[in-house]
């Protein structure tokens, strides 16, 4: 039996010329206008853009999305779509810059930049509205419309949207232009001066901050576009040739690996919301809900952290326009310390490394991460491949991702006291960066990722908050003689567990690796539920323990096995029992450590 995949939503890509052309005024009238019209409307954006999703969104009455390929690959691009258009009638796709731009690369042998809009219009198998502003434009318009609609063949471009039409002549001129090149005029907009959303340093103020004023601009955009744009005609041109099935945050994270002690009520992530924390991803959300998560949104300029925060999410924003406030709220700035100190997984991107650090501008912050920030007039921005440099609560050492840069604050240092750094990449210069903060828990960068192009990354970093959760974790170390039975090592380690609450749950024993495959160790381990570890000579030989024995030294020639074995198999954690004997067995105690809480070795040289 085959099972077809059903047929996707059809939609239209708003495409123009050049940056400031009018695309978002168009896109978000054209939105509200079909949704006004009884359509149910799903909302994109090309690129990785957070703020036009957001006029986007309120337009359509459901989240607006992006569409990203070089953030999150080409191949999920139709799934993506799929899923973010689901139950809807039509689409809209908001362009990015020019049609064809994108990221920039000087080896590109395509046509089109890779994460354009005319990619992703090829991708998605849908036509493009190219919005043009007339201002200036008279019968030269259709060479432009020529070279755009025949520059690349993957690419259908099926009609025009004028913006900004000076008169009824200038109008009459602009259609003719259109009809030498075969194009449908599907709208005509007029120069409209009162008609503007406020713009910020980084582009439009986003719509949840503009609160209601953002929903009048919405308004106006709908009214304009109902009036104005043949709705008919974009409706009757809309398809989409995607087949692949929708994205699926389930499978994306695979299988939840949840152990007998952590399972129970899922892990709460605290995701920072609110006017200074605008910046996110629908998808990140939904595939933290997926790992398990039970996401909680809190706003920092008037919440404290939910009390069985496990682990903290602190997206992009605009923190330097709310420092004041966020300053202001110094039991929040606490909890985040305390969190932060005792290990807790956070994730901390551009605005949520300004929270983290000492200072932003004249105001305090967490002071998680000591440096200091400042707000300048350099924008940074673009695409980045960047490299993992270290094990991290969200990647591990060696993975690569393309994140985006977006900012105008900078930091009066780029290393930090206990902070190793995050990402290693090669701007256009060729020079070797470096950037970012990992350390304990934290994860804190100027770089942005789309969480849906790593999953795996959003699944590792719940796992790490059910960890958090469930509490401490331990490695036994045991030293023993030919002689003792496995029941003597589980009495032993029964009594550090009762005399020492402190230990938490034990994960592992350890002991010298030849005495490790003995019947009596292993039958132990079992008996005890937990992974039998041998340890080498050399590793143990490697470590300062505190109470070393003479005994054991004429015997083995190591200082120690108990303690030096559980501070190895603890990944170097804190020892809290010391060595003490028990039936004949010598025992001892060390906090596990998990691979991203391991302290930095070294911070490197910083380019």
């Amino acid at each position: 039996m085959v099972i077809s995949t059903p047929a996707a939503v059809p939609a239209v890509v708003i495409a123009a010329p050049a940056s400031g052309s009018g695309k978002t005024t168009v896109a978000t009238g054209l939105v509200g206008a079909l949704r006004r019209s009884g359509a149910a409307v799903a909302p994109f954006k090309v690129g990785p853009d957070y703020i036009d999703p957001g006029y986007h969104g309120l337009a359509a009455g459901r989240p607006g999305r992006n569409l990203d390929p070089v953030l999150v690959g080409t191949d999920r691009i139709g799934p993506l779509y799929r899923h973010g258009s689901a139950g809807c009638d039509v689409a809209v796709v908001e362009g990015v810059m020019g049609l064809f731009d994108g990221k920039i690369d000087s080896d590109a042998a395509q046509p089109s930049a890779a994460g354009s809009t005319a990619q992703v219009a090829a991708l998605l198998g849908a036509p493009v509205v190219l919005v043009v502003d007339a201002r200036g434009h008279s019968q030269s318009l259709a060479a432009v419309l020529h070279g755009f609609s025949t520059y690349d063949a993957s690419v259908r471009i099926g009609g025009v949207i004028l913006n900004r039409v000076g008169s009824p002549r200038h109008e009459q001129v602009l259609r003719q232009a259109c009809d030498r090149v075969g194009l449908p005029v599907l709208g005509v907009l007029p120069r409209l001066a009162d008609l503007e959303v406020p713009s910020r340093h980084l582009g439009l103020i986003p719509a949840a901050e503009h609160g209601a004023e953002a929903v009048r601009a919405v308004e106006a955009m709908t009214d304009l576009g109902a009036q104005h744009l043949d709705l008919p005609a974009i409706r009757a041109l809309a398809r989409s040739t995607v087949n692949t099935p929708a994205w699926d945050p389930a499978l994306e994270i695979g299988p939840v690996e949840v152990d007998s002690v952590a399972d129970g009520p899922r892990p709460t992530v605290a995701v920072a919301g609110g006017d200074a924390f605008t910046f996110g991803y629908a998808e990140h959300r939904e595939l933290l809900e997926a790992a398990g998560a039970n996401v909680v949104v809190f706003d920092p300029l008037h919440d404290r952290m939910p009390g069985d925060t496990a682990a903290v999410v602190l997206p992009g924003g605009f923190p330097e326009e709310h420092s004041a406030d966020l300053a202001a709220n110094a039991e929040l700035l606490a909890q985040i310390r305390e969190l932060a100190a005792s290990g807790a997984p956070i994730h901390a991107e551009c605005a949520g490394l300004l929270y983290l650090a000492r200072s932003l501008g004249d105001h305090p912050m967490a002071g998680v991460i000591g440096v200091d920030a400042t707000f300048g007039s350099r924008l940074t921005l673009g695409y980045r491949d960047a490299v993992a440099l270290g094990e991290s609560v969200l990647f591990e050492a060696g993975e690569r991702v393309t994140g985006h840069e977006f900012h105008r604050t900078s930091l009066d240092s780029d290393v930090a006291d206990g902070f190793a750094p995050a990402w290693g990449w090669r701007p256009w210069d060729g020079a070797p960066a470096r950037e970012g903060f990992t350390g304990a828990g934290v994860h804190a960068s100027y770089l942005h990722t789309h969480p849906a192009g790593h999953p795996k990354a959003v699944g590792r970093f719940v796992a790490a908050a059910r960890e958090y959760a469930a509490g401490p974790t331990s490695c036994i170390g045991v030293g023993f003689g030919s002689g003792v039975t496995a029941e003597q090592i589980v009495a032993a380690v029964r009594t550090v567990q009762a005399d020492a609450p402190g230990t938490g749950r034990v994960t592992s024993i350890a002991t010298l690796d030849r005495k490790a495959d003995t019947p009596a160790f292993v039958e132990a381990a079992r008996t005890l539920g937990v992974q039998a570890v041998g340890i080498t000579a050399d590793q143990l030989a490697d470590v300062d323990i505190p109470n070393p024995s003479d005994r054991v030294r004429d015997a083995t020639g190591l200082p120690g096995i108990a303690e030096a074995a559980a501070i190895v198999a603890s990944s170097h954690g804190t020892l809290v029992v010391p060595k003490t004997q028990c039936n004949g067995v010598v025992v001892a105690a060390a906090r596990n450590i998990s691979s991203y809480r391991q302290p930095p070795s070294t911070h490197g040289e910083r380019a």
